[in-house]
């Protein structure tokens, strides 16, 4: 299975449990994987993180909203099974596969390079304890931005498309060439994102405008730390 740079960073647990996110802040609902039919078990949702995590959250709401009263952010998706990442990254390339007319069930180069573009946004779903998917251990949150109504702000781009649209400089030479365009709007966007949930201690995924962590393999790789604080976690459970 495909490792990541990150996973060469050591994981020591600090044994953090799951906590559902607070009733102020947003969610996007109907969350998008469960409607697909998600393998989520009882009592396990999609809006839980890491308990510190969630401070950081919180405190990424505040400063964004020092910047901006008509700006909040609104959670996509927090912790993930991995049994709903398995799910997920086969509904992914089977949708990927019918869009470009590809047989999903005959190996092909045409289905390796779609399973290649799949591989750059969605981490595989590794049952090995050394090297979880991000959202798995509770550090990661995908989200985005809504307005002072709690409509999503458009941002040049849909959380999990699959392309170079989701990486989050995409727009920042359309911007420079042309200030007053959308896409001087969306990239602006998207690095007001950035600036509230980096000045929270979080940490980008380079491929996703989107994603988020702290904690985690890959922001430990991001920042420089010596090792990860989050592992993979069940509902219930301590940190390992």
């Amino acid at each position: 299975m495909a490792q990541r740079p990150w996973h060469r960073i050591p994981i020591v647990d600090c044994g953090e449990p799951l906590v559902p996110l607070p009733a102020a802040m947003r969610r996007l609902e109907p969350h998008p994987y469960v409607g697909l039919g998600a393998p989520y078990g009882a009592a396990q949702s999609p809006f839980q993180l890491r308990s510190g995590v969630v401070t950081r959250v919180m405190r990424a709401q505040q400063l964004l909203q020092e910047r901006d009263r008509g700006l909040a952010l609104a959670i996509f998706d927090g912790w993930r099974p991995l049994a709903v990442q398995r799910f997920m990254v086969d509904h992914t390339l089977l949708s990927l596969c019918q869009q470009r007319g590809v047989d999903a069930q005959i190996a092909s180069p045409q289905r390796e390079a779609i399973a290649a573009d799949v591989a750059r946004f969605w981490a595989p779903p590794n049952s090995d304890p050394a090297a979880p998917p991000p959202h798995s251990t509770g550090a990661a949150v995908d989200l985005t931005l809504i307005d002072s109504h709690g409509e999503p702000l458009a941002m040049g781009g849909a959380i999990d498309a699959i392309g170079p649209v989701s990486e989050p400089e995409h727009y920042a030479r359309a911007a420079m060439a042309a200030p007053a365009s959308e896409a001087a709007c969306w990239h602006q966007r998207r690095v007001w994102l950035a600036e509230a949930m980096q000045a929270a201690g979080f940490a980008r995924h380079p491929n996703e405008w989107w994603h988020f962590s702290h904690g985690d393999q890959l922001w430990a790789w991001s920042t420089g730390a010596t090792e990860a604080h989050y592992g993979r976690i069940e509902p219930g459970s301590g940190g390992s």
